[in-house]
């Protein structure tokens, strides 16, 4: 059994990993804003026999992760793995000029990552083993028109991943997981309309979110001496 933080556990991704990983009987500590959601997926969890614990997170807050890291140190003696999944999404044309909107993606995407490295780092450290998984995007391997911000900070959490990999000691693994169009709440953030009708037909045949948290499975569940590096997962039409 490891102890495995999920941040942006919620909806989406994030809760399809946090049900995946307790059933394969890991103790899974999930962290998001909304806390109704958190204490649902809680109870689920635990009625389906699982292990959780459950607190409120504010990956743009650098004290708030590290309490939660810190936390599950506290409570659990160590931390195996950090899935770093929250994301926002809110696409818009440049020339829309929704700067509030692109502060919130820096904010969540960049900054909420490299806040949860640098609060399990020193653990992992410590441990002499641990396991960053980032959840990135398609969007880091392609621009698309109303996607150049998103894109940019999923192009900026491939980097800061890869680059986490190639400096860290070999006891700790890092895995970048790139979704394609998936089943969730994320397009729900875009209020330009043109974005809006453009993601209505792009996401018309989306996978579940299930399909991502099958992969983290896959890569946590790796013997040590194992590191998958990145996976790529999206609609067989998606092309």
């Amino acid at each position: 059994m490891k102890v495995v933080l999920v941040t942006g556990a919620s909806s989406g991704i994030g809760q399809a990993t946090a049900v995946r990983l307790a059933a394969d009987g890991h103790r899974v500590v999930i962290g998001a804003r909304r806390e109704d959601r958190l204490t649902e997926l809680a109870d689920k969890i635990r009625a389906d026999g699982g292990t959780v614990d459950a607190v409120r997170l504010d990956v743009t807050d650098r004290d708030d992760v590290a309490a939660f890291v810190d936390g599950a140190v506290a409570r659990h003696g160590r931390v195996d793995v950090i899935v770093n999944n929250a994301g926002v999404m809110p696409l818009s044309r440049l020339d829309s000029l929704l700067v509030d909107e692109w502060d919130r993606m820096v904010d969540v995407n960049i900054r909420g990552l490299l806040y949860g490295i640098a609060a399990a780092l020193p653990v992992f450290q410590r441990q002499d083993g641990g396991h960053f998984v980032t959840v990135a995007s398609i969007g880091a391997h392609e621009v698309v028109p109303t996607g150049a911000v998103y894109c940019a900070t999923k192009y900026a959490a491939w980097a800061i991943t890869e680059g986490l990999r190639q400096e860290a000691d070999p006891s700790i693994r890092v895995t970048t997981v790139s979704p394609g169009v998936v089943d969730s709440e994320l397009a729900d953030t875009i209020t330009e309309a043109g974005a809006q009708e453009m993601m209505r037909t792009y996401r018309a045949e989306p996978i579940p979110p299930s399909a991502i948290a099958d992969a983290i499975a896959y890569a946590i569940d790796q013997p040590p001496s194992v590191d998958v590096n990145e996976l790529v997962i999206r609609p067989a039409r998606q092309r």
